[in-house]
């Protein structure tokens, strides 16, 4: 059975309200205020340059530039379309697929941190992470990460310094870096596993959330050092007989306040119709509570704050709350 989605195409969220999406061409930022539900208007919309096909995206803090990455480029703009920098990845690929650059600004705007996927993109040698000037697009450092990567997810932590990277290697599992930026260096911590992806990072910045590469448990870990504190296979959530035999949990997971999380699984009927169900998890008890009322889609992203994000059939985010 093919698992429900690519979890590196999704658009992270930029900070527990600012996040972005890519509708009619364009990046669009949404800020939602605390109690706002439904479908969402984005505060800014940035045009992109005629022909550019948009993979990662993400705002500014305070709403004034949105870089997006293609192929081949990684690109800052202003809402009034006006483009600011491009850095180019070079040399050009001739490759058209497999491999998918993302970018995050870091918390106070002044950098830009960028996965390179040189590897898949035929561009020689592996994979990068590098560091931009925000202001200039010009590189501030950059190292090796080592991987042959398809894709990768950044995940700002609220201290302000560092940045974790989930790299995606297809059937060759998943590596997960910390970073940090020393001056002209680029620190870099390597996670000792290479079969679980990171799924979210809590608010607070003290725990982080994961998946087994084969989808068949979820766990939390202490920040920074990465030590298991709780580990949840799909029989705890009741998928222990033959019947549910093609059941997975789903890479459309996370944090959904300080205390719980949402983690949803997957799976097929009889008739090869999807469906997802989506519960509620005390991080500090393991307890698994109810569903959420939430059956239309496998993409749900929480927040964080009590909120988590859905998309309607046009494209558009859609926020619920919690309660």
């Amino acid at each position: 059975m093919v698992k429900a989605r690519d979890r590196y195409a999704l658009a992270m969220s930029e900070s527990p309200r600012i996040f972005s999406r890519v509708l009619d061409g364009n990046v669009c930022v949404y800020d939602p205020s605390g109690d706002a539900q439904g479908v969402l208007d984005p505060v800014v919309v940035f045009p992109v340059r005629p022909g550019d096909e948009v993979l990662g995206h993400t705002g500014s803090a305070d709403l004034s530039r949105a870089v997006y990455t293609t192929t081949d480029a990684v690109a800052c703009v202003t809402d009034g379309g006006t483009e600011l920098w491009r850095y180019d990845l070079e040399p050009r690929s001739t490759t058209k697929h497999g491999h998918s650059p993302s970018c995050r600004f870091s918390a106070d705007g002044a950098l830009v941190w960028v996965y390179r996927p040189d590897a898949m993109a035929g561009r020689g040698g592996v994979d990068k992470w590098v560091v931009l000037d925000a202001e200039k697009g010009t590189v501030v450092a950059q190292t090796d990460l080592g991987t042959v990567g398809h894709g990768a997810i950044h995940f700002r932590h609220p201290d302000g310094v560092h940045m974790l990277l989930d790299v995606g290697e297809g059937q060759d599992g998943s590596n997960l870096f910390r970073g940090a930026l020393d001056g002209g260096d680029l620190n870099l911590f390597t996670y000792p596993w290479g079969d679980r992806a990171l799924i979210d990072l809590a608010a607070d910045g003290e725990q982080f959330m994961t998946i087994d590469d084969d989808q068949s448990d979820v766990a939390f870990h202490t920040y920074p050092d990465g030590e298991e504190f709780l580990r949840l296979p799909l029989e705890a959530f009741g998928y222990e007989t033959e019947e549910w035999s093609e059941a997975y949990v789903e890479w459309s997971s996370g944090y959904l306040d300080s205390e719980t999380a949402i983690v949803t699984i997957g799976g097929e009927d009889e008739d090869g119709q999807e469906w997802w169900h989506h519960y509620r998890v005390g991080i500090r008890t393991g307890e698994v509570g109810p569903r959420l009322d939430q059956r239309t889609s496998c993409v749900i992203e929480p927040a964080g704050d009590g909120s988590w994000l859905t998309t309607d059939a046009d494209g558009r985010p859609v926020r619920r709350l919690n309660g």
